[in-house]
C-alpha cells in the first residue's frame, strides 16, 4: 500500500503523461499540416509512448490498492514556427517531465517506499532516453540542414520509419498483444 501523498503525486503524473501524449498529438497534427509526414509519424509514436507511460502508472496504482483519479488535461499549444521549434519544444518538455519523475523518486525515497522507488526507476531510465532522442534529432537537423532546407526532406523520411515498440491498445493488461 502506498501513502495518500504518493497516490496523489502518481495521479498527477498520470495527468502529466497524458498531457505529454496530447502535446505530441498536437505536434503530429501540426507536422501533418506542414506536409511533414515523417515528423507527424514520429510524434504519433511519441503519443503512444506517453499514453503507455500513463497507463503503467494507472495499473501500478491499482496494483497498490489505490484508486487512480483522472484530472483535466490542459490544452496544448497547436502550432510552431518551424520544425526546429517543434523539436526544441519537445526537448524542453521532456526536461520538465524528467524533473517531475525525479521529484516522485525523491518522495519515494523520503517515504521509504521501496516498491515505488523500484517502479519509478523505469521512468528515470526512460527519461534519459527521451531527452537523448530529442537532442539527437536536433543535433542531426542542425548539422545537416539548419532549421529548413533540402536535408529536411531526408530527415522527415527517416523519422517516418520509426517503429512502434510499445503496445498501442489500452484494452486489457499492458503488454498484451494488439
Amino acid at each position: 500500500m502506498i501513502s495518500e501523498k504518493m497516490r496523489q503525486a502518481l495521479n498527477e503524473q498520470i495527468n502529466k503523461e497524458m498531457y505529454s501524449g496530447y502535446l505530441y498529438m498536437a505536434m503530429s497534427a501540426h507536422c501533418n499540416d506542414q506536409g511533414l509526414e515523417g515528423f507527424a509519424h514520429w510524434y504519433m509514436v511519441q503519443y503512444h509512448e506517453e499514453m503507455f507511460h500513463a497507463m503503467k502508472i494507472y495499473e501500478y496504482l491499482l496494483d497498490q490498492g489505490s484508486k487512480p483519479v483522472l484530472l483535466a488535461i490542459e490544452k496544448p499549444q497547436e502550432s510552431w514556427d518551424s520544425p526546429m521549434d517543434v523539436l526544441k519544444a519537445t526537448l524542453e518538455h521532456e526536461k520538465v517531465v524528467t524533473a517531475s519523475i525525479h521529484s516522485l523518486m525523491r518522495q519515494a525515497e523520503e517515504e521509504n517506499d521501496y516498491a515505488s522507488r523500484i517502479f519509478l526507476q523505469w521512468y528515470v531510465t526512460e527519461q534519459v532516453e527521451e531527452e537523448k532522442n530529442a537532442a539527437d534529432i536536433i543535433t542531426r537537423m542542425e548539422i545537416s540542414m539548419g532549421s529548413n532546407g533540402p536535408g529536411l526532406y531526408m530527415l522527415d523520411r527517416e523519422l517516418k520509419s520509426r517503429p512502434v515498440t510499445i503496445p498501442t491498445s489500452f484494452v486489457g493488461p499492458l503488454g498484451a498483444e494488439d
